[in-house]
């Protein structure tokens, strides 16, 4: 059976690790953020891993092809969601950290308008006979969206953290202030590459005067 494919195995287990990671993030506790964030950190490195093991081995399988992507955004739903409602109603007395203490919603508007784009616009490009791979601006823009995930589940859980134990020392404002700035700058780049790398998959198409992909 295709999910016995280690690799396959191991994007079953991220897409459990994407439900799991929701609820952890959504409760004010340190120890169920922090556990959260192990749990996302776990998932992210195991993305990196299963695709390795795949190529290395000769186990790539449409089974995989059709998963792994599709834990790839179960996950990242699974952390933007939380953090949208978080700021928004759930949880306002933790500043989300993005100016004004609340993530937009063009923000989610931009990442996931453009993870829905490409999964369609690929479909469509393939009935073509045009193959648009993952490129480096896609994957840089995804290493960049874990590192701001990780940095945004581990605030929430410092934030947590602070209000059992009524921290308020002047490390723990630097702290808060140096945080905050690295966790705006983190998404302010994942924006940009991800816009970019939309740009990119359409210039490959063609649609900028790029050269197409090869057809396999």
């Amino acid at each position: 059976m295709a999910w016995r494919n280690l690799p396959n195995a191991i994007t079953l287990g991220r897409i459990v690790l994407a439900v799991v990671v929701a609820p952890m993030v959504m409760t004010d506790s340190f120890g169920w953020r922090i556990s959260g964030f192990i749990v996302f950190l776990i998932a992210a490195f195991s993305d990196l891993y299963d695709g390795h093991l795949a190529r290395s081995r000769n186990l790539i399988s449409d089974f995989g092809k059709l998963m792994d992507p599709l834990a790839d955004k179960l996950l990242l739903a699974a952390t933007f969601i939380p953090f949208y409602l978080l700021c928004h109603g759930a949880e306002p007395e933790t500043p989300f950290p993005w100016f004004g203490g609340v993530l937009p919603w063009w923000i989610m508007a931009i990442i996931f308008g453009r993870e829905i784009f490409i999964t369609v616009f690929r479909g469509f490009a393939a009935k073509r006979g045009i193959v648009l791979a993952a490129g480096n601006a896609g994957k840089l823009k995804a290493v960049f969206q874990n590192v701001f995930i990780g940095a945004a589940i581990f605030w929430y859980a410092l934030q947590s953290a602070a209000r059992e134990n009524g921290w308020d020392t002047p490390f723990w404002r630097f702290w808060q202030q140096f945080h905050w700035v690295f966790t705006v700058v983190v998404l302010t780049v994942a924006v940009v590459l991800t816009v970019y790398s939309l740009y990119i998959y359409l210039r490959d198409f063609g649609l900028f005067g790029g050269r197409r992909a090869p057809a396999p």
